[in-house]
């Protein structure tokens, strides 16, 4: 097996017998490359290991074939011979493959039984990294559902966002709607003070006509006494005469003066009124 890292934290190893791959995430980077180094020296360890068991292998079936090669020789040498003596010679012989395959026995159980137990240490090793292998993809699933939420909500967050910056929007121009209209109001209330002003002026103006209806009565009276003089004294008629005409010129005059001065304030009260009107329409507008 050949161990692989496929990130910075994470690698996985195939065994092509049982097809199946195993894989093991790290905290670090240094902790994957310690896992990778330690593999690799089992990996070495178990070859070597192999390598051995195979050359005790082939020497034992090689002193096996010779001890098997030698003893039909023994046996046809005494079995020709048929003396004691040459099976005395060969006894040693036999003696000596036997130990030596008591040994090779003996290594090979010793070497069996290490091999026993590295392979269960091996298959204890792989069970952990199998169960931690398991618990990362719980956590792997844990964090895709995790991260799914928090996609969501970042939707949401993003798609309410959107939607303050268009109220925003609206309420920005709903505040410079509102500022155009304060300030058209503002120009609308200095012409209202402009024409209350004017206004004004004219009432005071037009105080002054009493006056000059008064002044008016005392003509008509300067002019009945002028006549009733003009009666008495028919002297004083081209004088009186004179008087009276410049009264009525002073009299028609001061008439066209009124007249004009109420036509204009007649004007300035219909501009007033206009203006009102305007202001209470744009009222209601708002």
């Amino acid at each position: 097996m050949t161990f692989t890292k496929t990130s910075q934290k994470f690698g996985q190893w195939a065994d092509s017998r049982a097809n199946t791959v195993f894989g093991l995430g790290f905290a670090s980077e240094q902790q994957l490359s310690k896992f990778a180094e330690k593999f690799q020296e089992v990996k070495e360890a178990a070859k070597v290991a192999r390598e051995k068991s195979q050359e005790k292998t082939d020497t034992t079936s090689n002193h096996s074939q010779e001890s098997g090669r030698e003893t039909p020789l023994s046996n046809q040498a005494s079995s020709i011979n048929g003396t004691d003596d040459d099976k005395i010679s060969h006894t040693p012989d036999n003696t000596l493959l036997m130990s030596d395959n008591n040994r090779l026995k003996t290594a090979v159980d010793q070497s069996t039984n290490q091999y026993e137990a590295e392979l269960q240490a091996l298959k204890e090793s792989n069970a952990r990294l199998t169960e931690a292998l398991q618990e990362a993809n719980g956590s792997v699933e844990k964090w895709k559902i995790h991260t799914t939420a928090c996609q969501e909500e970042n939707t949401t967050l993003k798609n309410k966002i959107a939607d303050l910056e268009a109220a925003c929007k609206e309420v920005d121009q709903e505040k410079e709607r509102n500022a155009q209209m304060s300030n058209r109001v503002q120009k609308l209330e200095s012409e209202v003070k402009d024409k209350e002003q004017e206004l004004e002026n004219l009432r005071k103006q037009a105080e002054i006509i009493p006056q000059l209806m008064s002044e008016c009565d005392g003509l008509n009276a300067k002019l009945q006494a002028a006549e009733l003089a003009n009666q008495e004294a028919r002297a004083r008629v081209s004088v009186l005469q004179s008087e009276v005409s410049e009264g009525q010129q002073r009299h028609g005059a001061m008439k066209n003066e009124l007249k004009k001065f109420m036509e204009i304030l007649e004007g300035k009260i219909d501009e007033l009124h206009e203006v009102r009107q305007g202001l209470s329409h744009l009222g209601m507008d708002n």
